[in-house]
């Protein structure tokens, strides 16, 4: 008996940068209605699922990747009521929803850290982020030498003299995925979005959020060669054992919504290193960043 493949394996996916692709309500910014009122357009391209850009509640400092809210619509792109509006109407016409999900890291206007950085070191809040002394004689220095990827530290410092982590821009301050109330919260918003009739999505950073122990320096020449892929065996701040955890309790929840799936944006160069993440109780797909230095 032949068994008939996910709908994943061969779908055509349509990426919707939300804020530019249609405007609804003639405000001169993309939206959701927008979205919803050219569905029918995207059928008669073929496309069979669309991914979304993020449209949660954000202050825009990297274009919606730094979540304040992660279970809500921002205004600028509609509400909840919007998103249930495109959700039906695609499905009506055969299209699937994947969203995207930033699980690495929040924005800094989100309500956990604005309570952190209220809280002071030591803190229950503190503990959902990486908070760090720094170095030098009065702490003066950041923790260790990352670098952000957008440039300059990846630490910054609070009033109080603690630094925090952002391997992004420092409004994107990073998650402590050692603590359990990180998982949980990423569960409950999977489920808030899968129970609105969501069909998969796109995990931004797949391959961070897990932090190595001691936070150790980056060995001299850990950016060489590297470029974005993340695949230089001295750089701690990436593709980390601990990251497979993570997706394996990613996957459970996933798996409680039969037909739904995950795929990561994976900057993992190694062949073998990026197909673990592959794995029957990990993620569904990949983004195959090696093709795009193909020759």
């Amino acid at each position: 008996m032949t068994q008939t493949p996910a709908w994943w394996h061969d779908a055509v996916f349509y990426q919707v940068y939300v804020r530019s692709f249609a405007d609804g309500n003639g405000d001169g910014v993309g939206d959701l209605d927008g979205i919803t009122s050219r569905l029918g357009y995207l059928e008669l391209l073929g496309v069979q699922a669309l991914w979304l850009t993020p449209f949660y509640r954000s202050p825009m400092v990297d274009h919606g990747y730094d979540v304040a809210d992660p279970r809500d619509v921002d205004p600028l792109f509609g509400d909840l009521d919007a998103f249930d509006r495109l959700v039906t109407e695609s499905h009506r016409r055969g299209i699937k929803i994947t969203i995207d999900l930033v699980p690495n890291h929040t924005s800094d206007q989100h309500e956990w850290f604005r309570a952190a950085v209220l809280a002071g070191p030591d803190s229950p809040e503190r503990e959902r982020y990486h908070f760090l002394d720094g170095s030098g004689e009065h702490g003066e220095l950041p923790p260790n030498n990352w670098t952000s990827i957008f440039g300059g530290p990846a630490w910054s410092r609070v009033a109080d003299g603690q630094w925090y982590l952002h391997l992004f821009a420092p409004q994107q301050p990073d998650l402590n995925w050692a603590n359990p109330e990180v998982a949980a919260d990423l569960a409950r918003t999977m489920r808030f979005w899968l129970d609105r009739g969501v069909d998969g999505f796109r995990l931004d950073v797949a391959h961070g959020m897990a932090k190595p122990d001691g936070f150790p320096d980056m060995a001299p020449g850990a950016l060489e060669g590297a470029g974005v892929l993340h695949d230089n065996a001295l750089d701690p701040r990436f593709d980390n054992d601990g990251v497979h955890d993570i997706h394996r309790m990613i996957r459970k929840v996933l798996d409680e919504y039969p037909g739904t799936m995950a795929v990561g944006e994976i900057w993992v160069k190694d062949s073998e290193r990026f197909t673990r993440y592959l794995r029957a109780d990990e993620l569904h797909l990949g983004f195959n960043f090696q093709l795009v230095d193909a020759d």
